[in-house]
């Protein structure tokens, strides 16, 4: 069994340097980001370091158990890339983590020529080809932070509570607060974007549920989201300006770092959002979530926690995992029809009347 071949290769290692190789995307990395309290746990003298994209970086940055950042670049050069994997080399971990499993990230964990390198059960491109170990219980159908939560368990530290540490600063939360000072009552956070086409929920029906959300529960809303989702949202800003008084709509899309962007999601209410990185930030902060699957899975990919109302289509393909729709026709995006307002409404009811975020309002 691996628990018994990891612990016994731990148990021949002096292990001082430890790796984390996890580049992306912006959710993965917050799914994993509880196993650093373990790790320095388990190994109190080692240092860690973590192979990041660079664009998810300021996500880490400063963390206590983290001591060093190795910057990917998606698409740098031929020497950034060169200079990484050499830098890799030179600093002679004795255990790395790949837990992204993909041909690039099987390059930087062989090119550590670490003495233990291990594995999950969903690498693909040859990545495990560089592994010594691969833990089980990993696999597509275990759900995304349970993956990661299985090194936890295999270090025997599983019964430990997951933590989920971003360290913003006193300026960060400080600009926050400031943001959301002129907005009344308690905050829905909407973050309309995703990366996939068939991962977004329309838009206009976003603004039903804010528009409830803000009628009957007396929220205000603050619209989030990276820069290259500025039309959507302002989109979305325009429709609830035609709905209700624009002091109660915030739109701070592309204008946040992720530090402010993770001290707003610990600031506000409740996040309404599809399937994407902001979600599993918002979740992992403490912040209740309700999130709109379409072509994924809440079971799969979704964050854990009582605290959340996640509502999924059922459409005979949901949870198909399809960047772009099988169908043509009448029935393509029908996912995006058939998960209906009046369902995501009586999500949002259920959850604020659990919460009681209503007597806020009062």
């Amino acid at each position: 069994m691996a628990t018994v071949s990891l612990n016994r290769r731990l148990a021949e290692l002096d292990v001082r340097r430890i790796c984390v190789v996890k580049p992306s995307a912006l959710g993965d990395i917050v799914q994993s980001l509880p196993l650093l309290p373990v790790l320095r746990e388990r190994f109190p003298e080692a240092t860690i370091s973590w192979v990041v994209n660079h664009e998810f970086s300021g996500l880490l940055e400063e963390h206590p158990q983290l001591h060093e950042l190795f910057h990917f670049h998606r698409r740098g050069t031929a020497g950034q890339h060169l200079q990484l994997l050499q830098e890799l080399r030179q600093r002679q971990f004795d255990v790395v983590f790949d837990l992204q499993g993909l041909m690039r990230s099987g390059v930087m964990t062989a090119a550590t020529g670490a003495p233990l390198r291990i594995g999950l059960e969903t690498s693909r491109e040859g990545a495990s080809l560089a592994c010594h170990l691969t833990i089980p219980g990993t696999s597509k159908s275990t759900a995304a932070f349970r993956r990661y939560w299985r090194i936890a368990e295999e270090l025997g530290l599983g019964d430990r509570e997951p933590q989920t540490i971003v360290q913003t600063s006193e300026a960060d939360r400080g600009w926050a607060a400031a943001s959301l000072s002129s907005l009344a009552g308690p905050v829905l956070a909407i973050h309309p974007g995703a990366r996939w086409m068939t991962k977004r929920w329309p838009i206009e029906k976003f603004a039903v549920v804010a528009h409830k959300a803000m009628r009957q529960f007396g929220f205000s809303v603050v619209i989030l989201g990276s820069k290259n989702e500025m039309p959507v949202a302002d989109e979305l800003q325009t429709l609830l300006h035609g709905f209700v008084s624009r002091k109660t709509v915030l739109n701070l899309t592309g204008q946040t770092t992720l530090k402010q962007l993770a001290a707003l999601m610990s600031a506000v209410d409740v996040v309404l959002t599809n399937d994407s990185g902001p979600m599993h930030l918002a979740a992992g902060l403490g912040t209740s979530v309700l999130g709109v699957f379409t072509c994924t899975s809440p079971t799969i990919s979704g964050p854990p926690g009582e605290q959340h109302e996640l509502v999924a289509t059922q459409v005979s393909c949901a949870a198909s995992y399809k960047k772009t729709c099988p169908h043509s026709g009448s029935t393509h995006q029908c996912c995006m029809d058939e998960l209906s307002t009046e369902r995501v409404c009586a999500a949002l009811v259920r959850l604020i009347e659990r919460r009681q975020l209503h007597s806020r309002a009062a």
